[in-house]
Formats: C-alpha cells, structure tokens, sequence
C-alpha cells in the first residue's frame, strides 16, 4: 500500500513532458509554471473583457451624441414652430381686426367754401386738420366709436365750419371716405359716437370682449393711427387694472386699464384688443415726458364693459342733456 502511494505521487510529474524528472527544484518548477500559465490566462481574459468594453462604452457614448443632437435638433424646430405660431397669430390678430378701425380727421373748413360737400374729396386743400385720431365700426350701421377728445371741437363747434372726416375700409378692402355726423358723446368717460354713411358698402364690425376677466401680465394689442400712420399695430401687456384717470370734463375715470402698448397722439379713440382679437378697451390716454409728446410707456384704456354701457344709450338717445354745450 505505501509502494502504491508513492509510485502516485511520484508518478504526477510525469504527467507531463514538459517537466523535469522528480526532483525538489522539478516540483518548484511546476509550481511556478502553473502561476505564470493561470496569470497568463487571466489576463488573456482580462483583455478579452475589455476589449468589448471599450466597444460598448464607445458605442453608448455615439448613441448619446446621436440622441443629444437629435434632441437639440427637435427643440430648436419646436421653439422655430412657436415663434412662427406667435408671429402667424400676430398677422391674424390684425388682419382680423385693422378693417373695423377708422382714420378720423378733425377739420374747419375755409370760410366760404364754394360747395360744402367739395372738402370730403379734396386732400385738405379747402380745409384745416386740427387734429387726428382714431375709431372703430360698432355695427354694420355706420356707428363709430371714438374718444370725445377727438372731436369736441365738432361737438362744440357754434362756426358751422366744423367737419369730421372719416376713412374707413369695407369688407371687400375697398377704402372710401364719409363725413362724420356726432350722434352722442360723454365727456365724464369721454366716448363719442359718429354716424356715417355706408350705402353701398359692407363694413365689418369690431368682435367686442370683456374687461371683467382681465389679469395683469395678458397680452394686449393697440391698433390705430399715431402721428397719421394708418394702421399701425403695438403690442405689449395688461400692466395695471383699476387705474383712474381725469376725463375732459374734469371727473375722473374710473376702472381704466393701464398697458406698455405704446398709445401715442393719433391713438386716441382706437381699440385696445385681446389675444382673440376681441376689443377689451378704448385707447385715451398716455403720460407723455414733459416737452417731449412721447409715450412714457404708461398708457391708458377705457374698459370695454363702461363702453358697453354707455354706447348704446347715445345711439339711442342721443347726447345726455347734462353734456350738452
């Protein structure tokens, strides 16, 4: 039995050719052979794993690139679709609403005139402009309104040489001009209402809103005539609500809303508009740098829901008896 041993284990380095006959240093040398060979190994699978590695961390870091580009890619078209939303809905807004409003002109004409119809068609040749401002059509009647201020010389005129003339645009773009004729007028929240004459044309009225539901921080939209430039668009925000105001009569004006969309001399009279193109107010107004006749950027409107209330009962009853002059 112990022969037996012995020959096993003495017969384990023969296992292979490559090693030394039995001997101390052959056993060392086996030893050591099987270290190198399993370190050998280990790194061969070292390098085998981190070889792939490299490859997937590579192409992780290329999917990355590729979705981050593509991300970049779809926000700039998203924020490039916004801001071509927001200006198409801008071009909307006025091309909506820029038909129903007027250009008025507060003339006298020269004393005398040969015919007293012949100062509407001549380009204020027999007539002087006192001033400018601005309106919008109520109804398909012919009703316009507009700030008292911009035509009390007419609503006070004792001359007879007074005129208010009126452009308008129908519905069909076609541009013509009526002589304005004062219906009724308020001078405690300075509103007037004009007549004209729109036989044989279709004019197209102003869509009204509300200025109860109002917030500070909307957008607002100021269309009208500033310095004579027709049509004129300026944007800006609702900045403050329930300001109050001096009327022309010396009251004050009560629940106005005050906005940075610019409202200068020729303004007057226009309206103020919603994102819906709906009309929340009547420009009057602006605190102007003393000397300059510049906006400050401090504007005024009346509220639409004062104008709801007191247009109507000057188209049907005319001037309140306590206005008359």
């Amino acid at each position: 039995m112990g022969s037996l041993s012995l020959n096993t284990v003495h017969s384990l380095p023969q296992l292979s050719s490559s090693c030394s006959p039995p001997s101390s240093s052959g056993s060392a040398f086996w030893v050591r052979s099987s270290s190198s060979t399993r370190n050998s190994s280990v790194t061969r699978r070292r390098s085998a794993v981190l070889v792939p590695t490299a490859g997937v961390v590579s192409l992780l870091f290329a999917r990355c690139n590729f979705f981050a580009d593509q991300s970049a890619t779809a926000l700039q078209g998203q924020l490039v679709d916004e801001l071509q939303q927001e200006e198409d809905r801008l071009v909307t807004i006025f091309q909506e609403t820029s038909p129903s409003v007027v250009f008025i002109k507060d003339v006298e004409l020269a004393k005398g005139p040969n015919g007293m119809d012949e100062w509407l068609l001549a380009e204020d040749e027999s007539a002087k402009v006192e001033g400018t401002g601005s309106g919008f059509i109520w109804d398909g009647f012919g009703h316009i309104v507009t700030n008292y201020h911009v035509v009390s010389k007419l609503a006070t005129d004792k001359s007879g040489l007074q005129r208010c003339k009126v452009y308008l645009v129908d519905a069909a773009g076609n541009s013509f001009v009526r002589e304005g004729n004062i219906v009724g007028f308020d001078p405690a929240y300075d509103l007037a209402v004009l007549k004209v004459d729109v036989d044989g044309h279709q004019v197209k009225p102003v869509a009204l809103g509300t200025s109860r539901d109002l917030r500070v921080g909307q957008s607002c939209f100021a269309i009208g005539n500033p310095y004579g430039y027709e049509n004129t668009l300026t944007t800006g925000v609702v900045s403050g609500l329930g300001r109050e105001i001096p009327s022309p009569d010396g009251r004050a004006i009560r629940g106005a809303i005050q906005t940075d969309a610019a409202i200068n001399s020729g303004n007057s009279g226009g309206p103020l508009v919603d994102s819906y193109g709906h009309v929340i107010g009547v420009n009057t107004a602006t605190f102007t740098r003393k000397g300059s006749g510049m906006s400050s950027g401090v504007n005024f409107a009346i509220p639409i829901d004062s104008v709801l209330r007191t247009v109507p009962y000057l188209i049907v009853y005319g001037t309140p008896y306590s206005n008359r002059f």
